[in-house]
């Protein structure tokens, strides 16, 4: 028993040894991102000119700092460079910034329909202007549809013609709006659905 157990800790002895080093090393660091937090906590306790809305901040982003080299020492220790790391890291950012900023105009217009549901600056049937400046004259028309992305406007008619402008829906947060009421104006809504 003794010879099996000499021949099977000798064939994985290294595999041990670096699972045990992996452990200990993700053990410090838990263990110490733990006394980090407590002196913290006891800093804050005894000195009292640490704010609370500063002391929360700063523990996750000391947790996140020490896991995160704990994390990558045991990676070293596998035999992944902290180059290619770093590059996968930094591609994985890069494409997320890209993505972020191609749906960032998306994202506004989906959340400015939502103002528009909940805070109703303006309603169906409501006549409305979106001014590019105070002395220049924007789109102007009847309000016909509002959906998640943009805001159909129907244009006065002129000769017989009115064109539909479907405007952003951000567009009403960062322009002055004039607003005149249905009431104020008592044009029937057009009963198909634009959009």
């Amino acid at each position: 028993m003794k010879a099996w157990l000499a021949q099977w800790l000798g064939e994985w002895s290294e595999t041990l040894l670096l699972g045990v080093q992996l452990l200990l090393i993700l053990l410090a660091g838990y263990v110490l991102q733990r006394l980090v937090a407590r002196g913290l906590s006891r800093l804050a306790r005894r000195y009292q000119q640490l704010p609370a809305e500063l002391l929360l901040p700063l523990r996750g982003a000391l947790r996140w700092l020490i896991m995160g080299s704990a994390l990558l020492l045991a990676l070293e220790h596998l035999g992944v460079s902290a180059g290619v790391l770093w590059a996968a890291f930094s591609g994985f950012v890069a494409v997320a910034a890209v993505a972020f900023f191609a749906v960032w105009s998306v994202l506004s217009n989906l959340f400015c329909a939502v103002l528009i549901f909940t805070v109703g600056p303006f309603r169906l049937g409501d006549r409305v202007e979106v001014l590019e400046a105070a002395d220049k004259p924007g789109a102007k028309g009847r309000v016909i549809a509002i959906n998640l992305l943009y805001t159909t406007l129907e244009e006065d008619a002129e000769a017989g013609t009115a064109a539909l402008v479907q405007i952003p829906n951000s567009l009403f947060f960062q322009k002055v709006v004039r607003r005149w009421r249905a009431a104020e104006h008592p044009t029937p809504i057009p009963t198909h659905n634009e959009t």
